[in-house]
């Protein structure tokens, strides 16, 4: 059987992971955070990015020592020896994978509809037909791609921080609007409600496991890539919702669709159209990381008999999993075009919290197992605590459910 290409380094890993984490959701979401926390989103990304960095600690640790495709399946199966809970595991993951690619696709529409007046059913098929080619034809070519896109996102962001530079110097008259009373119980219940929402914008890191077995030398690479990228990521999260509540009201933000596009337009119209521009590259961005991460999963799977063996084909000239993404690509075709996607949205958000759940326990089960303990020097409180989040996670979650709320997704 053919082999996957192994070309991926450091630079080209962690930007892949920055393009899974920076989508289009850090130019819409600060607003939505704002609506718990006021003045305080800022603190609400700083302990999403707390929570995120617990279960990519766990992601990290795991990947360093089991460099497999289908990731969370393998390191489930490795822990618990149960072969339909890891085969769900994995299923789980390409389940968020294809209806994560179908929500952003449509999103693509009503960004695309700003420049170009295209029916949705063309304009969806024109960036799947467009997506699946490129993730069919290499790796180093979707990866590139990738990389050209997330650094594009950057520049947006750069270009917002540079523009809200005026308004940090106003930090230290100000700090007293933006630091909570440590006492005020109601207060820090919205930040934490903030925070429970800012959590989906860090969504995306755990795709970067599946591309183990494109990366040169995993053991070292993936677990320094997932680190990176989620330091990173906080960072420029925190910033932004800093830029965000220090230059607009807080009615207008809360009110805001786009509050980066508001803030620009506060500076400059035509950067104000630029940065829209480069949200529409966030969203083919996301389509394209999605695509590329349900194929690897279920070539995993196909590889390690969880799935049918076709699933795990590899094409003996591009080197990819050709079969799985043609699979996925139509798919994400058919959900985009066909379906609905809110509800199913909500149910992918509450799976993958599942999923760190588990990818958590399967840490600390290995941990304190004696046949495997000495290849995982991991700190065992870590994961412990991980765990714990995410379910605290879960019953914010089964609450929203039971009341019909909406959660913003990535």
């Amino acid at each position: 059987m053919h082999e996957l290409k192994r070309s991926l380094n450091f630079s080209m890993l962690t930007l892949y992971g920055l393009g899974t984490i920076l989508g289009a959701g850090i130019y819409v979401l600060v607003g939505k955070v704002a609506i718990h926390a006021g003045l305080y989103a800022p603190i609400s990304f700083l302990l999403a990015a707390l929570l995120a960095g617990l279960s990519g600690y766990s992601y990290a640790a795991l990947s360093a020592h089991l460099p497999k495709s289908a990731g969370e399946a393998v390191y489930v199966e490795t822990a618990f020896n149960l072969r339909p809970l890891s085969i769900l595991v994995g299923w789980m993951v390409v389940l968020t994978g294809v209806v994560s690619a179908a929500t952003i696709s449509k999103g693509f529409v009503g960004y695309l509809q700003v420049f170009i007046d295209i029916p949705d059913f063309w304009a969806i098929s024109m960036l799947l037909l467009a997506m699946t080619g490129l993730a069919y034809w290499g790796v180093n070519e979707s990866v590139w791609a990738t990389a050209a896109t997330t650094l594009l996102g950057l520049l947006g962001l750069m270009i917002i921080l540079y523009y809200s530079a005026p308004s940090f110097l106003t930090l230290a008259e100000r700090s007293h609007e933006l630091l909570p009373p440590l006492t005020d119980g109601g207060i820090w219940f919205g930040i934490l409600l903030g925070a429970f929402l800012a959590f989906y914008a860090f969504i995306g890191f755990e795709d970067m496991v599946n591309m183990a077995e494109e990366v040169k030398q995993p053991e070292v690479t993936l677990p320094k890539a997932i680190i990176a990228a989620i330091v990173i990521s906080s960072i420029l999260y925190y910033l932004i919702a800093l830029a965000a509540v220090l230059q607009m009201p807080q009615d207008q933000l809360i009110a805001s669709k786009a509050p980066m596009a508001d803030i620009m337009n506060q500076h400059s119209e035509s950067m104000a159209w630029f940065v829209s521009f480069i949200s529409l590259a966030a969203i083919v961005n996301g389509a394209l990381v999605q695509i590329i991460m349900g194929s690897r999963v279920m070539y995993g799977m196909g590889k390690h008999n969880m799935a049918p063996l076709w699933l795990a084909k590899i094409h003996p000239v591009r080197k990819t999993p050709y079969i799985a993404t043609l699979l996925i690509g139509l798919v994400v075709w058919v959900l985009a075009t066909q379906f609905p996607l809110t509800s199913l949205a909500k149910l992918t958000s509450f799976i993958i919290i599942m999923v760190f759940f588990l990818v958590n326990v399967a840490l600390i089960k290995l941990l304190f197992t004696k046949e495997t303990k000495d290849h995982f020097t991991a700190k065992p409180w870590v994961p412990v605590v991980g765990a714990i989040m995410c379910l605290m996670f879960l019953g914010v979650q089964i609450d929203q459910i039971i009341s019909g709320s909406t959660v913003v997704g990535h």
